[in-house]
């Protein structure tokens, strides 16, 4: 009987096993052929024209997404600009300064902002930024993505400081700073490459979003100049792009997705590699 009941053990390892890795390359499989297939489109469509030359006219071939590119990243360092310091200060206030209660009741909240549809969060915008102002512009789509930004912001400056060790903050007390002097000089800077690196991730998360830049920045096949008129993105493009019938805009369309891939891909590797860095200094 204890035989029988080992072997069976023993197979029901082995199976989980042998499932956990088919799982595994099978997943790494399908990621390998999304990027493949991407590269390989984007790839042979990239050319300098596409970065310097602004989009042709529907009809015409050629021209390329250089207010596009410009556009995404206004869009992207307002959003910045709005939603990092907003959830770092919330972060900072969960972590140091709230009680069991109302740190709950915020968390809660925080994670039910997080899971809010991003066309959602483009329809708000839009009722509350767009149609007060009368038109679409960079200043609606960047806070958009400055909303969508926040509560990643809060819950990885909140889980980062976290992480600091309270003799840290002992310390820093007992040589008689204030309990905002040791928080802000002594715990903020001991976590700061995982609160960059976090901050990294959360952009590139928004770096793609297409739905809430329809409803408030819209699109523009020119140069935008400023912050309040309607702005060109890299998402919103290759939305525009793939459902039209001409060919040679799919060929951009795909150009535009390797570029967006691969700025997504440099921030991930930066700030893993801020990561990395900041957990070999620690162990010293």
């Amino acid at each position: 009987m204890v035989m029988q009941i080992s072997r069976r053990r023993r197979f029901t390892n082995a199976f989980m096993l042998s499932l956990s890795g088919f799982a595994t390359v099978l997943v790494v499989g399908v990621l390998f052929f999304i990027l493949g297939y991407l590269v390989w489109n984007g790839g042979k469509s990239l050319n300098v024209h596409f970065f310097t030359n602004l989009p042709k006219p529907s009809g015409e071939t050629g021209g390329g997404m250089a207010n596009a590119i410009v556009g995404t990243f206004k869009v992207l360092l307002l959003a910045t600009s709005l939603g990092v310091p907003l959830g770092f200060l919330a972060g900072v206030y969960l972590a140091e300064y709230s009680g069991k209660t109302f740190a709950f009741l915020l968390r809660y909240v925080v994670d039910l902002l997080n899971g809010v549809p991003s066309i959602v969060i483009g329809i708000v915008t839009y009722a509350l930024v767009v149609r007060p102002m009368k038109h679409f512009s960079a200043l609606a789509g960047g806070t958009a993505l400055g909303i969508m930004m926040i509560p990643i912001a809060v819950r990885t400056t909140e889980e980062f400081l976290r992480a600091v060790p309270n003799s840290i903050r002992e310390g820093a007390l007992a040589l008689g700073a204030t309990k905002a002097t040791a928080v802000f000089t002594v715990v903020v800077p001991a976590a700061i490459s995982g609160l960059v690196s976090g901050m990294m991730l959360n952009l590139a998360r928004v770096a793609g979003e297409t739905a809430p830049l329809l409803f408030t920045a819209l699109g523009n096949m020119f140069w935008s100049h400023g912050w309040l008129h309607p702005i060109a993105t890299l998402p919103v493009m290759i939305y525009n792009y793939a459902i039209a019938p001409d060919e040679d805009l799919h060929q951009q369309a795909w150009a535009a997705g390797f570029v967006l891939l691969t700025f997504v891909l440099l921030i991930n590797v930066t700030a893993r590699t801020i990561i990395a860095r900041g957990s070999a200094s620690s162990r010293r």
